[in-house]
């Protein structure tokens, strides 16, 4: 997780972002540290990266690599704004010890447009990843890798549209995506979680899941419901404050599959 003590609206990549739009710097920094607090609560081991001036969605870590196995794959990212946070990133990939860093040569912006499903790994298109990038994941990563097209500007990465659970279980917003993509979803996942727009527009699927407790965002009621029915514990934070720029708490939360820190016992 990177602190976000340079979180701004700066610019526009997003529908979500109006350059300008004030930010409330002590509430966004206390929801951070919420969302912290949270996993840490659940016993969830948190690494932090240093933020650096000048790059104000550098909090939305995800976006900036994908890690399975130990492996990490970089990001590079479609807008020129956030192209350096992914060297940033990369690096500190390189410095803590992970089995294989790879510089990737297409666009790909990281855990933002893939997300693993146990085995496989489910990867969006049609606004910011590249489709060859797709190909370049399954390479990295030895899966298999679902290419799923995005169709609503609004929900620009995957991970606004779908949420992970465990790894056999899915929930989605089917408008977000074109036809076929919502058919290999329903024939993948009969069982999935639909989730609806009154719920999406919280960010409800930009969420995290250890497979039981999900951290979720705090206004998604119906989808935490739904979950709740199901099982699982749904573990509401409000992040209200990084909506203004598109994130929420996935996009903060880049997790580190099958890494072990430099030192540390097997």
């Amino acid at each position: 997780m990177c602190p976000p003590t340079y979180f701004d609206v700066a610019y526009r990549i997003n529908d979500w972002m109006d350059p300008g739009t004030p930010v409330d710097h002590e509430l966004a920094g206390r929801q951070w540290q919420s969302l912290v607090d949270a996993f840490r609560g659940l016993g969830h081991r948190v690494h932090l990266i240093d933020p650096v001036a000048g790059l104000p969605d550098m909090v939305f870590v995800t976006d900036s690599g994908t890690v399975v196995d130990g492996v990490a794959l970089g990001a590079r990212y479609r807008s020129e704004h956030r192209a350096p946070e992914a060297d940033h990133v990369l690096r500190w990939f390189e410095a803590n010890g992970l089995r294989r860093a790879v510089r990737p040569r297409y666009i790909n912006e990281g855990g933002g447009d893939f997300l693993v499903v146990g085995e496989m790994i489910f990867a969006g298109t049609g606004f910011r990843t590249d489709e060859r990038a797709h190909a370049e994941a399954e390479w990295a990563f030895g899966k298999r890798v679902v290419t799923l097209r995005l169709v609503d500007p609004h929900y620009y990465h995957l991970n606004t549209a779908m949420g992970v659970l465990d790894d056999r279980t899915v929930a989605y917003l089917p408008s977000a995506f074109d036809e076929r993509s919502v058919t290999v979803l329903r024939s993948l996942f009969p069982d999935a979680v639909i989730a609806t727009e009154a719920d999406t527009r919280w960010l409800a699927l930009n969420l995290v899941s250890d497979g039981h407790n999900v951290v979720m965002a705090a206004q998604a009621t119906a989808l935490a419901a739904q979950l709740r029915a199901r099982g699982y514990n749904p573990v509401p934070v409000d992040m209200s404050e990084f909506l203004k720029s598109g994130g929420g708490i996935r996009c903060c939360t880049l997790e580190l599959r099958g890494w072990r820190p430099p030192g540390s016992q097997p």
